[in-house]
């Protein structure tokens, strides 16, 4: 996953400083510099981690993070701020308003490469994500999604359901069950980190429920190569038995014995122009009706509703 960091500075020093600090690891690190009259600009891409540097920026320091923090989306984005100003109160103000860190110039490189690695090696562990598969879950989804509709983008949410899992679990167990959550992450994320050119992003709703967005590719080769593997592995789950016959027995509540079919994997994709859909609500109504219609479909398939203009 590739970390966006804005750095709010009036000139591009720290950002270049921080460019030579990271020159190793800039594909996993994207640094850009932005003026403090700017600062709609990173707040609405909802960025990693925000950096400000106040010795080059002319603004009241408390007012612009307080202003930052009463942004939703940016709630939960750490704030670096950079600073000569050695005055205690000023520093303590500063913390007040929930910044996470303030560092002193002159700057120990040192210490802001370390700084910054541990805060987004944090934000890996904790931010919201799922223990199971150590995918972003619900809050970052959202998020992910109203960034491209704010950047009037044309992109497309790929929304992944299992078929047949909660038979699975009652035959099998939740822990054999949370080996096929899991088997299913690294096939999703396999296949959509294969695409070029594309800047994706994949989160588990939770459950057996996946969400994938992606730029402009070919969804059908994309949705049949998950699916391909999927049906080739999932087999791997199941005995020799349910494997030859290919269902599972289990009794409903009322003690018969009833037949599912072998859990397979179902795919709605929605392209979505931002000049069509103005918010995720509106993304999530259409998306309902198009994995319901993939899921009355038997087996592994998908389905595409394509942009209309």
């Amino acid at each position: 996953m590739i970390h966006e960091i804005y750095v709010i500075e009036d000139t591009t020093e720290l950002k270049d400083k921080l460019n030579i600090l990271f020159n190793k690891e800039l594909d996993e690190y994207k640094f850009k510099t932005i003026k403090a009259t700017e600062l709609d600009i990173a707040l609405r891409n909802i960025p990693s981690l925000i950096i400000i540097d106040e010795n080059t920026s002319n603004i009241n320091i408390v007012d612009f993070c307080k202003n930052i923090r009463s942004n939703e989306d940016n709630s939960i984005t750490p704030i670096i701020v950079v600073s000569g100003n050695r005055d205690r109160n000023h520093v303590i103000d500063v913390l007040k308003t929930d910044v996470e860190f303030y560092v002193q110039t002159p700057i120990d490189d040192e210490y802001l490469y370390y700084t910054i690695k541990n805060i987004i090696n944090l934000l890996n562990k904790n931010r919201r994500i799922s223990p199971l598969t150590g995918l972003p879950g619900n809050v970052q989804i959202q998020a992910e999604m109203k960034k491209r509709l704010l950047n009037k983008e044309t992109f497309a949410i790929l929304y992944f359901d299992l078929d047949n899992f909660k038979a699975y679990n009652d035959v099998y167990g939740f822990s054999n069950g949370d080996e096929i959550i899991k088997f299913t992450a690294r096939t999703i994320s396999k296949h959509i980190h294969e695409i070029e050119n594309s800047n994706n992003f994949i989160g588990h709703v939770g459950g057996d429920d996946f969400v994938a967005v992606i730029g402009k590719t070919d969804y059908d080769l994309v949705c049949q190569n998950i699916i391909a593997e999927f049906d080739k592995c999932v087999v791997n789950f199941y005995n020799d038995v349910d494997i030859e016959r290919g269902y599972v027995e289990v009794a409903n509540r009322r003690g018969i014995i009833e037949q599912f079919p072998l859990t397979s994997i179902s795919i709605a994709v929605l392209e979505v122009d931002s000049t069509v859909y103005k918010s995720t609500l509106e993304i999530g109504e259409i998306a309902s009706q198009i994995k319901h219609q993939a899921k009355t479909i038997l087996g592994s398939t998908y389905v595409i509703n394509r942009r209309r203009f």
